[in-house]
């Protein structure tokens, strides 16, 4: 195990279990563990383990994945009253008299 600084931070390094010679160098500020690195950190590493920046929040799906322009010359999209007939994209229950659809309890 070996103990050194650097600038105010005290590093340990200890191997890692089960590895031939790899080391896990842990950082502290005075008495605090910061984290622990696989790596020799640096100065800079140091700090940002000691006061990583902000992350903003996360954005809702809906907003950052909006679909792109339509391509020039291409036709709007049908309403269901103008589609082309024979297009049946389901039954209502007028269709079928005889199927019993009970109602909602919020349409009452």
């Amino acid at each position: 195990m070996k103990r050194f600084s650097i600038g105010k931070y005290t590093v340990v390094a200890q191997p890692i279990p089960h590895s031939a010679h790899m080391l896990r160098y842990t950082v502290f500020f005075g008495k605090t563990r910061l984290g622990a690195l696989a790596s020799m950190p640096s100065e800079a590493d140091c700090r940002y383990l000691e006061k990583p920046p902000e992350v903003p929040p996360l954005k809702i799906f809906y907003v950052t994945s909006r679909p792109g322009r339509p391509k020039k010359g291409s036709k709007p999209p049908a309403s269901p009253e103008t589609r082309t007939p024979g297009y049946a994209p389901g039954l209502s229950h007028q269709d079928m008299p005889d199927l019993h659809i009970p109602r909602m309890a919020e349409d009452r």
